[in-house]
């Protein structure tokens, strides 16, 4: 190869490294003008609105919430804070709102803590325990509107037989009540009601049911794994950064959206999203709309940045809600809203059964369908999940488990691959022969096509045999990809040096830059696969020393991301460079023994 082309290709590599800062410094962001904000309405249409103008948005949020988030009045007086525990979670109530102010997982940490190996009660290592709605503005289930979250005085909060109670007074003369019952997992149930409590009818304005925000837990996180789904009917839609983002074909800049509305008296439920949790809300009717807006974070401390240097610099969250209109409320009578409510892991057993009960497709909260190529990916990341759980319990490790599975994959296709390369290696020893077709009857493509196959017919070879194992292959790398970028099992799950299974198996950091062991290694059994994998006969000689380079951007597109993707791509590779040394070696003894044989019949005519 030409020292050109070694020069293309280095810059190729360094392109898609530093893309995403080139890019962010050659097109900016462009910011909306002062006082405005982006709509986009159910039909998707997008408008521009000065946050004071609630005029231009539908009569179901009319006066209910602008652009922005609508100002709520200071608290008066201390919160108080009321917790509930039970086996798996704790549950955090304020007088702020009467409603969650915080839920907290007890068998999952909030950081998996590499240096510290700190473990908690489910074995795993991490500090402090991950927690959803935290630091959120809104305390989740709380009512938001006018003559709502305006009034500044507190609810008042009593604990019940099976959970709690709040209560308060409204401006209108409407008695605000809500009552959470906790139940023994993940799951439990609420109810919003207002209290007519006068001889007159009083009628409660338009108002929204504060779904929760979803925030990242963690310093170093995906941000396109933070988000929100909601769920009408059987179709579930899926907002993350890129809607918000809004760039043109996934690259372009464009103007960016911070206001999100959609649904039209269809909102049977929602999900605020990490990449391993979620906070989702199921009313018992469904709702008008559901609403989104995205929430900017405190940036990161020194010292976290000290400690994580590859943390997100500017974090964001999706705060979400869901609207419901006006109604009379009758003296003497009250208005009542159910909702059952699940905040826990995106454990996909727990999700599908929940779901099933409720005959809603809650498992999509795991994201399976999410990646790469939708239900096609998530079909094949379900499967590998199963087996992942079944053998796990056989007590092995979860990084074993994914070296296990590799290996059955292999053996399960090892007939096929080894049928292929030794195809590839026939047509390698037919070269000259076909070589010599080419030549006789290159001003005849027709001709030439006949003659090509009456010769592959002969020598029983199929020149396309190299490509089908890589198709049959391609969909489980896809499931495993869409497998371990969502499986909760497999976070906070070591293996050798790498300490979380879902995250990059960072050791050190050089100026900066992270060194990660498992992609480096990956990338080796790349280059030495590609060297000794037989090469397509008529492949161009350029073209051929690419190819034995290639293993170089994929090192580039991978090094970030989970180490027990590169540790199954790895596994993958050694394995198939076994084949290929097992396959080459009973070629040659098979050649052997034919000339052997054909030595023995000449000697027994001589």
């Amino acid at each position: 190869m030409d020292r050109k082309a070694i020069i293309v290709i280095i810059c190729s590599i360094a392109a898609l490294l530093f893309w995403p800062t080139i890019f962010q410094k050659l097109y900016p962001a462009k910011p909306l003008p002062p006082g405005a904000a982006q709509v986009t309405n159910a039909n998707g249409v997008v408008t521009t609105t000065s946050t004071t103008a609630s005029a231009t948005l539908p009569a179901a949020v009319s006066n209910l919430r602008t652009n922005l988030p609508l100002p709520a009045a200071k608290p008066a007086g201390p919160e108080e804070i009321l917790v509930l525990s039970n086996a798996v979670a704790r549950y955090s109530f304020t007088s702020h709102g009467g409603a969650l102010r915080s839920m907290e997982l007890l068998a999952y940490p909030q950081n998996v803590d590499c240096a510290s190996g700190r473990r908690n009660a489910a074995g795993r290592s991490g500090s402090s325990h991950a927690s959803l709605n935290t630091d959120a503005p809104v305390s989740a289930l709380s009512l938001q509107g006018d003559g709502y979250s305006s009034d500044p005085s507190p609810y008042t909060l009593t604990r019940t037989a099976t959970g709690v109670r709040a209560e308060k007074l409204l401006p209108n003369g409407l008695v605000s009540v809500n009552e959470f019952d906790i139940g023994s997992n993940y799951v439990f149930k609420a109810r919003v009601r207002l209290e007519n409590r006068t001889t007159s009818p009083i009628v409660a304005p338009a108002h929204e049911i504060n779904a929760g925000t979803a925030t990242p837990r963690e310093l170093v996180y995906d941000t396109t794994k933070v988000g929100f789904y909601w769920g009408r009917g059987s179709s579930v839609e899926h907002i993350t950064s890129a809607w918000f983002i809004n760039a043109t074909l996934g690259c372009f800049p464009g103007t960016p959206r911070t206001f999100y509305q959609d649904g039209a008296s269809n909102v049977t439920w929602s999900a605020v999203h990490n990449q391993f949790f979620s906070l989702a809300v199921i009313p018992s009717t469904p709702a008008n709309q559901i609403v989104a807006q995205e929430l900017t974070l405190p940036p990161p401390s020194i010292q976290d940045l000290q400690e994580h240097p590859s943390a997100v610099l500017k974090p964001v969250g999706y705060q979400a809600g869901l609207i419901y209109p006006a109604v009379t409320v009758p003296a003497g009578q009250a208005y009542e809203r159910d909702f059952t409510l699940y905040a826990g892991p995106k454990e996909y057993n727990t999700l599908a059964r929940l779901g099933a009960s409720l005959k809603l497709d809650l498992d999509q909260i795991v994201g399976f369908d999410q990646v790469l190529f939708g239900s096609f990916s998530g079909f094949f990341g379900k499967i590998l999940l199963l087996a992942l759980n079944g053998i796990h319990k056989l007590g092995i490790s979860y990084g074993m488990t994914i070296v296990v599975i590799t290996i059955l994959i292999k053996l399960l296709f090892w007939p096929l691959t080894a049928a292929s390369t030794k195809s590839m290696k026939r047509m390698q020893e037919l070269q000259p022969q076909m070589k010599a077709l080419q030549d006789k009857y290159k001003d005849d493509p027709a001709k030439l096509n006949r003659k090509m196959m009456e010769f592959w017919k002969e020598h029983k070879v199929n020149p396309f045999g190299g490509c089908l194992p890589i198709l049959l292959q391609m969909p489980v790398f896809i499931g495993f990809f869409a497998m371990i970028q969502t499986a909760i099992e497999l976070r906070g799950a070591s293996f050798l040096w790498a300490c979380d299974l879902t995250k990059p198996d960072t050791v050190l950091h050089l100026a900066g830059f992270p060194l990660n062991p498992m992609p480096l290694l990956m990338g080796v059994t790349m280059i030495w696969q590609a060297r000794i994998q037989p090469m397509a006969p008529g492949m161009d000689p350029m073209q051929a020393k690419l190819m034995k380079y290639m293993p170089l951007m994929f090192l580039v597109m991978l090094y970030n991301f989970s180490s027990g993707l590169t540790l199954y791509w790895t596994v993958q590779n050694l394995l198939s460079i076994l084949q290929m040394k097992l396959t080459h070696v009973n070629h040659k003894k098979a050649e052997a023994a034919k000339a052997s044989s054909a030595s023995a019949g000449k000697k027994a005519k001589s």
